[in-house]
C-alpha cells in the first residue's frame, strides 16, 4: 500500500509562525512533524510515500528529497492553487494509484498520532468506498464529525459521533465523477457513507490535531518531557 501526507496548506491558524516555514517542517520533540508520519510509515514497512504541497512547497522537498534517508521513496504533488483536500488527492490519484486501483493510505500533515498503522494496511474498503480512523472528541471540536457503530460502520449522523482523526485508507473509485478541480472531502465521505461503504475504526494511541500555536508548544514539551 502507499501512503499519502497532505501538506499543502496555508497554516493560517499557525502564524506567525507558518511565515516563513511550512507547517509540516516546524519542529516538536526535536524534529519536524511530517518526519514522524515518513518514520512511521516506513516503519510499518509503507516506503512509497506522495506528499503534497502548495505554500512553502519547495523547502519540504528541499528538506526531506527524495526519502532515501529516511529509506523511502518520496514523490510530489505541487499545487499552483488551492485544491482543498479532495482535489488535492485527486490531482495525486496518478502517483497512488496503478492500474489495480489498489487503495491507499492518507494522513493528515499537521496531526501527531501514535496510532499503530500496520493493522490499516490490512483494510480493504470497497471500491468508492474508505476506512476511517476515529477519535474521541477533543475539547475544540465537541460535537464530532461521524458515528461509528458497533458493526464498524461510519454515517453521517448518530447519537455516539466521534471525531475523524485525519488518518484513513480510501479507494481512488471515491473520486470518480468528480468533475471540479478543487473540492472538500467530507462531501464524498458522506455520500459513500449513504451507501454503506464507509468503516472505521477509533484510534489507538495517542492523538492530537497540530492546529495552533499553543498546541505546538503543548505537544513539543510532552515529547521532550518523554510523556508521549
Amino acid at each position: 500500500m502507499k501512503a499519502m501526507i497532505l501538506a499543502a496548506g496555508l497554516g493560517t491558524r499557525m502564524r506567525p509562525l507558518t511565515l516563513n516555514t511550512p507547517k509540516p517542517l516546524l519542529q516538536v520533540g526535536g524534529k519536524c512533524l511530517i518526519e514522524y508520519h515518513i518514520e512511521r510509515l516506513v516503519a510499518a514497512g509503507v516506503t512509497d510515500i506522495v506528499i503534497n504541497h502548495a505554500w512553502l512547497g519547495e523547502q519540504i522537498e528541499a528538506y526531506l528529497g527524495d526519502g532515501a534517508r529516511y529509506g523511502a521513496h518520496i514523490r510530489y504533488s505541487a499545487e499552483s492553487e488551492p485544491l482543498e483536500t479532495g482535489g488535492g488527492i485527486r490531482k495525486a490519484l496518478p502517483l497512488l494509484c496503478g492500474r489495480d486501483k489498489s487503495a491507499f493510505l492518507v494522513l493528515n500533515g499537521d496531526l501527531f498520532s501514535t496510532q499503530p498503522l500496520l493493522p490499516l494496511l490490512q483494510q480493504c474498503p470497497p471500491p468508492g468506498g474508505a476506512h476511517l480512523v476515529l477519535t474521541e472528541n477533543p475539547s475544540w471540536h465537541p460535537e464530532g464529525d461521524f458515528a461509528l457503530s458497533e458493526q464498524g460502520q461510519v454515517s453521517a449522523e448518530g447519537a455516539s459521533r466521534l471525531t475523524f482523526s485525519g488518518i484513513s485508507v480510501l479507494t481512488p473509485e471515491l473520486f470518480a465523477g468528480v468533475d471540479a478541480t478543487a473540492f472538500a472531502l467530507a462531501p464524498l465521505l458522506r455520500e459513500a457513507m449513504a451507501q454503506g461503504r464507509v468503516t472505521g475504526s477509533r484510534l489507538d494511541g495517542y492523538w492530537e490535531d497540530v492546529g495552533t500555536p499553543d498546541r505546538l508548544r503543548a505537544l513539543d514539551q510532552r515529547l521532550s518531557a518523554g510523556t508521549i
